[in-house]
This record gives structure tokens, C-alpha cells and sequence, in this order.
């Protein structure tokens, strides 16, 4: 099975964390941690830095490493670096996706999370 490295964002301001609603592709609809793939010579860092400045035009401070998500789609092995960040500069502008919401502690569970970002959720709720 292909394996598929990916990054994500977990945008925290006050006790708040900024999730997004993927607006294209197999899990349009889907709510996730923004992020994506990691090109070729780029650290997890980086690739995180960039998607984010291209996807929600927004420039971010990436911190500590959450937890790596291993989870089995059926056509691939998702493999995904969730971080900490924080916004540098920038209004989180949506361009690819269909919508965002600032979710509180009490708020983590109403949105239709994708399988691999469950997986982070509860890591996530410890901390706020």
C-alpha cells in the first residue's frame, strides 16, 4: 500500500483550535487540520509553513511535534505529522477550503472530523 506523508497544523489562539472543512476531492466536506503533503528535500516544518501560507494565506510560528497519526485509508497509509502552531501574520483566508471554525475544548467533537485527524483529537483535548 502507497504510503502518503502529510502535515497539519493545529492552530491554537486563546483555548481555541482552528479546524477546516475540505472543499474538493475524495473527503470534500470532511474536517481536518490544515496542512498537506511534504514535497521532496523539505523538513515537516517547512512543508507545513508553505501549505499554509498557500492554502489560508497566513504565515505561522511551527512548534512542538503533537504526535505522528499512522491510519489506513483504503487506497493508502496516511502518515501524518500533527504540530502546534501559532499565527505570525496573516487572517487565515480560506482558498481550498469550504469552511473554518474556532472549535473550543467543549466544541471538539461537532464537527465530522476525517478518520486520521480523530486520531489527534484526544492528544488535542489534554492540552486545552
Amino acid at each position: 500500500m502507497k504510503t502518503v506523508r502529510v502535515v497539519a497544523a493545529v492552530i491554537r489562539k486563546d483555548d481555541k483550535i482552528f479546524a477546516t472543512q475540505r472543499g474538493y476531492g475524495e473527503f470534500k466536506d470532511g474536517w481536518e487540520f490544515p496542512g498537506g503533503k511534504i514535497e521532496e528535500g523539505e523538513t515537516p516544518e517547512q512543508a507545513l509553513a508553505r501549505e499554509i501560507k498557500e492554502e489560508l494565506d497566513t504565515e505561522i510560528q511551527v512548534g512542538k511535534l503533537i504526535d505522528t497519526i499512522e491510519y489506513d485509508y483504503p487506497k493508502f497509509h496516511l502518515s501524518m505529522d500533527c504540530f502546534w502552531c501559532e499565527i505570525m501574520q496573516g487572517g487565515l483566508e480560506l482558498k481550498e477550503h469550504e469552511a473554518a471554525r474556532w472549535l473550543s475544548k467543549e466544541e471538539l467533537y461537532s464537527v465530522d472530523w476525517l478518520p486520521a485527524d480523530v486520531g489527534v483529537i484526544e492528544r488535542v483535548e489534554e492540552e486545552l
